[in-house]
């Protein structure tokens, strides 16, 4: 049994909050990991919003909120040369070589300026990050930090970047060829959430007798506010960043929250949200009680779940009310030795609020 305690101190009237809007850290655990955190096998990720939003609402009719791929790599011919990497080959190759402190590889990491717009989450790491959120990767011609960040802010949803050498066999490891000589890629890969060193845990492999390593690995993560414009079809908003998740109290006695939903099959997205929200709404009018009542969905908040620096999805929290900014206090819990906390949160309200009778 997971015991939680909420990290920041909640005002009176958030105390008195319906139990169930804390973040249910043991659904967040057991959610299944996507097929692709990485670069690793060179596939890249085909992200849809509009396909993803409509999947997450379709699957209220089945579902309704409440309180309570990889691809196949193409064959490739034994030994067969591989492309040539652009970045240096420190000392004589060894692996040794790659992961002295002190080479080429690592001096030109240390050495790299933060670009505008972004900040620094970790420099001269030997892991490569491994997390939600994987969009796309491109070799660079050079160890580049500015041309990393430009694809990252040219491709949609992107909040966090990394750049790392790779060292890569120059032929394709087979028996005739267990462990060629090495080639070094500067790989750039860029996420859907922000990056940390606690993501950074893609340390290499072995392809047959040759050892994949990574040197001079640094990521970054994008400031606020995040573009692209949050902002959603029907809804105002969004209001933020908040200090956290919103922890409402009853209203004159009522309950306003409806529940949550997590999604980290994909980048994080507040549209999802706001598709559920209003699917919601759809199913509970159709399954209204004999009076004409149901419990809309008016509001949502939309955030970030970090579990010791690592993202763990796009959350969202339904409620039949909208609530300001002072009501967003739940900034994270203590599970054990495990540290969760709510970044990136941003509510948004109907624009035309429904009354909740037919």
């Amino acid at each position: 049994m997971h015991s939680t305690l909420l990290i920041s101190a909640l005002c009176g009237l958030a105390i008195a909050a319906p139990k169930p809007q804390i973040i249910n850290v043991p659904v967040t655990d057991n959610l299944a990991l996507p097929g692709i955190l990485g670069p690793d096998d060179g596939t890249q990720s085909s992200y849809n919003p509009t396909k993803a939003a409509a999947a997450a609402a379709a699957a209220i009719q089945t579902n309704p909120v409440s309180v309570d791929k990889r691809d196949v790599l193409e064959k490739r011919d034994a030994c067969s040369a591989q492309a040539a990497g652009a970045g240096p080959v420190p000392g004589q190759g060894s692996v040794a070589d790659y992961l002295d402190q002190t080479n080429i590889l690592s001096t030109t990491a240390q050495g790299a300026p933060t670009p505008s717009g972004y900040t620094s989450s970790f420099t001269n790491l030997q892991g490569s990050i491994q997390q939600i959120g994987y969009l796309i990767y491109e070799n660079l011609p050079s160890y580049d930090v500015q041309a990393c960040a430009d694809l990252c802010s040219n491709v949609d949803f992107c909040l966090g970047f990394n750049i790392y050498h790779e060292r890569n066999p120059s032929q394709d490891p087979a028996a005739a060829c267990p462990d060629p000589a090495p080639t070094t890629n500067i790989k750039c890969s860029v996420y859907g959430y922000p990056v940390s060193a606690a993501s950074a845990t893609n340390t290499g492999q072995y392809l047959q007798a040759f050892q994949v390593v990574i040197a001079g690995s640094n990521g970054y993560s994008r400031d606020f506010p995040y573009p692209p414009p949050w902002s959603q079809t029907n809804f105002t908003g969004p209001n933020g960043p908040l200090n956290g998740a919103i922890n409402a109290p009853l209203d004159n006695g009522v309950d306003t929250y409806l529940g949550n939903r997590v999604y980290n099959d994909n980048p994080y997205d507040p549209s999802l949200c706001a598709a559920v929200c209003q699917a919601q709404t759809s199913y509970d009018r159709a399954t209204a009680a004999s009076n004409g009542t149901y419990k809309p969905c008016n509001f949502y908040t939309a955030y970030v779940l970090l579990k010791n620096d690592v993202p763990q999805g796009t959350h969202c929290g339904f409620y039949t009310r909208a609530w300001d900014a002072s009501y967003a206090s739940n900034t994270g819990y203590y599970d054990g030795s495990d540290v969760y906390k709510v970044v990136a949160s941003f509510t948004y309200t109907l624009t035309a609020p429904d009354s909740g009778h037919m």
